[in-house]
């Protein structure tokens, strides 16, 4: 069995694989001061929820975005799982070169995601991840990650209409305004929200095809609001809410050798 953990700034995205099989699926808060046993029981609840078991030996990878949070996560493997993590980070294989100017800069995630990209498509693809920043990323023909653009993520978007507009209250996201022209508060705010970002993920898609010389690459789009803003653009292909969980299994098999031969040497 493997686990597969994704720490993002706002949420954790954890699935458990068995063969290639996604036995389950979960989107948790993240909760950066969580303790080392606090995590387990959380993990060890969710397993009992789906009829599985939190088993010492059980392989684990892991993307984390929140440095604080290693220690804690690094805690939990060992006295949970009995082993040491797979982080997604400097010295992994991932199979895809990454034309960066400074690749360790390039955020786990994003890698994750452009590698099950690709894998999918076998050629050139943009992601566009709706996290708590909304990244954009680029992979050619070739299988090369080029780069890509970060903008603040819609919910950021929304809490900073509320904190610097006096007289606006604190909006959810959760389903598209039935007008561009909208008739109160709320809805103004969602419509200006929603169609706003389908605008920026349109313009700058299509800014990158142009970069990219190429018209025709396929478009992904994952994260927690993919399905909302997706279904009003032009420019995104189709949403795979899991592309995270594949990233990680994916990374994981090419690395299962060296681990294998590692653990055999007993360091």
């Amino acid at each position: 069995m493997l686990i597969v953990l994704d720490i993002g700034n706002t949420n954790t995205v954890i699935g458990v694989y068995q063969g290639d099989r996604l036995l389950s699926d979960w989107r948790i808060r993240t909760e950066k001061e969580v303790t080392i046993d606090e995590l387990g029981m959380l993990l060890r609840n969710l397993f009992q929820s789906q009829g599985l078991t939190l088993e010492n030996g059980t392989d684990l990878i892991i993307s984390c975005v929140v440095p604080p949070m290693v220690n804690t996560l690094e805690g939990f493997a060992l006295r949970y799982l009995k082993v040491r993590p797979l982080w997604v980070g400097p010295g992994i294989k991932t199979g895809m070169p990454i034309h960066y100017d400074n690749p360790r800069e390039v955020g786990a995630d994003r890698i994750v995601n452009a590698v099950a990209a690709y894998d999918q498509v076998k050629g050139a693809v943009i992601v566009v991840d709706f996290g708590t920043a909304t990244t954009f990323d680029v992979i050619s023909q070739q299988g090369e990650y080029l780069g890509g653009a970060i903008a603040p993520g819609v919910m950021i978007s929304c809490e900073a209409l509320f904190i610097k507009a006096s007289k606006l209250p604190r909006v959810e996201i959760f389903a598209k305004p039935k007008s561009i022209i909208a008739k109160d508060t709320i809805s103004s705010m969602n419509a200006g929200i929603i169609y706003g970002y389908v605008g920026l993920v349109d313009g700058i898609v299509g800014r990158m095809k142009q970069a990219l010389g190429d018209p025709h690459p396929k478009v992904i789009a994952t994260g927690g609001l993919a399905c909302l803003i997706a279904s009003e653009t032009q420019s995104i292909d189709l949403v795979d809410d899991y592309l995270t969980l594949k990233g990680l299994k994916i990374i994981y098999e090419r690395n299962r050798p060296r681990r294998e031969e590692r653990d055999k040497g007993g360091s």
